[in-house]
């Protein structure tokens, strides 16, 4: 047997934020890689998507709200990589806000219930200064990392009714 047993799995009412944020990314900034972590043999550009370990919050709401403080990290290489990331940046801004106000479902992962830019995309030269997991010291020569942090409430579908 492999994985998680079907009563384990059935009891499971949030998924990771994660999952719901780059499912959402990857619709709509195709051909884009939209990950969680950075390959060997990393290719430009690539937005980069991570749950920070400092927030987290889950107050018993029956209608399963989680809440998230993320951490999108948004990368272009030259000769344009510095301008390429900070407009990639604000794609990924628009992408969750147009994701959130039309309410924009993914099965078994849910929708945003809210979205709050908590700290506006800037530029960050190299990993030293990520306020996440570090997977380099340092970018390879040429490319151009900006990073925005967001607050996020997330819903998860009704797949059962309430007691």
């Amino acid at each position: 047997m492999s994985g998680l047993p079907a009563h384990i799995r059935a009891m499971v009412e949030l998924s990771p934020v994660e999952d719901l944020l780059l499912a959402l990314l990857r619709d709509v900034l195709a051909p884009v890689s939209v990950q969680s972590l950075i390959w060997d043999t990393q290719r430009f550009p690539l937005v980069l998507v991570r749950r920070q370990p400092s927030f987290g919050e889950w107050l018993g709401d029956p209608r399963f709200l989680d809440s998230a403080d993320i951490v999108i990290h948004t990368f272009a290489e030259d000769p344009n990589g510095d301008e390429d990331a900070a407009l990639l940046a604000e794609a990924v801004r628009v992408c969750l806000r147009d994701a959130w106000l039309r309410n924009r479902s993914v099965p078994q992962r849910g929708h945003l219930s809210r979205v709050t830019m908590t700290s506006a995309p800037r530029r960050a030269t190299d990993w030293a200064t990520a306020t996440g997991p570090v997977q380099y010291a340092d970018l390879p020569t040429g490319v151009w990392r900006y990073e925005t942090l967001y607050r996020i409430a997330v819903r998860k579908p009704r797949v059962r009714p309430f007691p």
